[in-house]
């Protein structure tokens, strides 16, 4: 590889090297740092099959190429914040691009397409054999993200343009949170423990915790910004761009680590989340005149 002609290839297979070097010590990392023996043991024969891989790059160009540590922090980080479903998931998205490219190098080094088909094969057994339990209580979350989304984005909704007070407007979205994200909670236990789910209290606290924890970021603005005037119609304003971005983080979350479409879960959820907020919006401004509330 002295060849000056050689010298997009020789950076190709140099920054393979350097995926595979970091990919190794990532791998190594999380399993070290896993719980659960399962995984850590998959996680383990990962950073060896990456550890493979770099020796067979090392052999064609002859040099050493350091890992990423900075990449590495990152995504051990995630892992610990969003879970290793997620976070391979997301590792795996970023290699499939190299995984077309060692169809190219493969063209003048026959055992990059080895490789290549390692890679891909070794990835979706991985990320099959992985065991999560927050996966298991999605469906959970589901519901109490959603249905704090739909409730709530209507209630303030509806609340601001009958009584116009911020303050008043936050209270009582924060008593009809509490109230819900309880009520919630006891219905997915009772419905949990009616068909024998021996997970039902988990599944509860998943589903109460997305409620809560919804109705904390929607109602934050009213606590916030300031209340008279025009700045009211703002908070509801930001309210309804915290949904958004809620359903779209979650949405975002869920299609990686499940491997799903994004984009029709995005628009139905924030279709009926926006939605049934527009007609809360209506049906507040209905109250008000009949009511006369001031």
């Amino acid at each position: 590889m002295n060849n000056q002609s050689d010298e997009k290839l020789l950076n190709d297979v140099l920054r393979f090297q350097g995926e595979e070097i970091t990919g190794s010590l990532l791998y190594e990392k999380l399993a070290k740092e896993c719980k659960d023996e399962h995984n850590a043991a998959v996680l383990f024969d990962m950073a060896e099959a990456e550890k493979r891989h770099y020796a067979f790059w090392k052999s064609i160009s002859g040099q050493e190429v350091a890992p990423s540590r900075g990449r590495i922090m990152f995504f051990t980080l995630l892992a610990k914040v969003l879970g290793l479903t997620f976070t391979l998931k997301l590792l795996e998205k970023g290699e499939e691009v190299t995984a077309a490219d060692y169809a190219r190098v493969a063209s003048i080094h026959p055992g990059a397409e080895k490789m290549g088909e390692e890679e891909e094969q070794h990835e979706d057994a991985l990320l099959a054999m992985i065991d999560e339990e927050r996966l298991s209580y999605v469906g959970s979350i589901v519901l109490g993200l959603n249905d704090a989304l739909v409730e709530l984005t209507g209630t303030l909704a509806g609340l601001t343009f009958a009584f116009q007070k911020g303050k008043l407007v936050a209270v009582s979205g924060i008593i009809t949170g509490i109230a819900a994200a309880l009520s919630m909670a006891a219905s997915n236990y009772l419905a949990s423990k009616a068909v024998n789910d021996p997970k039902a209290k988990k599944a509860a606290l998943y589903t109460g915790g997305a409620y809560l924890i919804t109705v904390i970021l929607l109602v934050l603005p009213y606590l916030i910004v300031p209340q008279t005037g025009f700045w009211i119609y703002a908070s509801l304003g930001i309210t309804l761009l915290i949904a958004v971005g809620i359903i779209a983080g979650f949405n975002f979350y869920v299609s990686v680590a499940r491997s799903e479409a994004f984009k029709p879960r995005f628009l139905e959820m924030a279709g009926i989340s926006l939605g049934v907020a527009f007609l809360s919006f209506l049906v507040g401004l209905l109250v008000r005149s009949v009511v006369g509330a001031e």
